[in-house]
């Protein structure tokens, strides 16, 4: 099977003061490997930071708010989900076009349904 690499541009969403530059969006990293784990995908952001999400939770909380562990997703109007990352440090809040992170799920199942060995 292959594994899928997807990048995307996203926002952080914080409270802090922010000059215009950083509020632009910022470059993510969406990455499958169903030979490593199936059940999961990985979102790589901008700080170098890698979480992995139950690719199930992430197509779910396209629909509705839903949430495992350190990981929360809900969708933000029509055309949007917010990704939300709990970790000692604190919380990163990543706001998506729900397209893309949909594009990527479509992708992920192509390359799991893929037949071993071109048969």
């Amino acid at each position: 099977m292959s594994a899928v690499e997807q990048y995307a541009r996203a926002h952080i969403v914080t409270d802090a003061d922010l000059i215009e530059e950083e509020q632009a969006a910022v470059p993510v990293v969406l990455r499958y490997d169903p030979d490593e784990d199936p059940r999961s995908v990985r979102v790589g952001l901008p700080d170098r930071r890698e979480w992995t999400v139950a690719r199930a939770l992430l197509e779910q909380g396209l629909r509705a708010p839903v949430g495992s562990g350190e990981v929360r997703v809900w969708p933000c109007g029509r055309v949007q989900a917010v990704v939300e990352f709990h970790s000692t440090q604190g919380v990163s809040v990543v706001q998506f076009e729900s397209r893309t992170l949909l594009r990527f799920l479509r992708r992920t199942y192509t390359a799991t349904a893929q037949p071993v060995g071109g048969r």
